[in-house]
């Protein structure tokens, strides 16, 4: 049974109103404090503080494609999953992307989560085409059996969204 909605909006990650987000991180090895976080993670690590990445750190390395769970820190959330959307050499692929979506969603229906907002993993960093990264989600997340609303975030600055506060 398909999600009971799939929207895709425009704006920030991590003001969505939603139970959890996904963070991208990747599978690498190196200590996560070792790493400058970019992209989304740099953005939740720069608002929900450390202790995620912690926990993170304690879980060891991250398999390609799959989604573990810690808390939101500062964040507002229920949970922060975070999903190894790119490999070691820092690129994404179509299955990388699709089983991480997967693992995500289905992680959020074993937290009990009603809700989820999505970045498109891999198409920053890992270098994929926003639009492929996009249909890839939309044609996993239709598969998915998770009975929540999943949003995908396409990032946009306040800015361009006509926002100017």
């Amino acid at each position: 049974m398909p999600p009971s909605r799939i929207e895709v909006v425009e704006g920030d990650l991590l003001d969505q109103p939603v139970e959890a987000i996904v963070n991208p991180w990747n599978r690498n090895v190196i200590p996560w404090w070792l790493l400058l976080p970019q992209g989304v993670s740099g953005a939740v690590r720069r608002r929900a503080g450390r202790e995620p990445f912690r926990q993170l750190g304690r879980m060891g390395p991250i398999r390609l494609g799959e989604a573990v769970a810690t808390t939101a820190g500062r964040l507002p959330f229920r949970a922060i999953i975070h999903v190894a959307g790119i490999n070691l050499l820092w690129r994404s692929s179509e299955a990388s992307i699709r089983t991480a979506t997967r693992n995500a969603v289905a992680l959020a229906g074993r937290l009990g989560l009603s809700s989820i907002a999505l970045p498109l993993i891999g198409a920053g960093t890992g270098g994929a085409c926003p639009e492929r990264v996009l249909e890839w989600m939309r044609e996993e997340l239709s598969r998915c059996d998770f009975q929540g609303t999943v949003r995908i975030v396409r990032f946009a600055p306040k800015s361009s969204r006509g926002d100017h506060s």
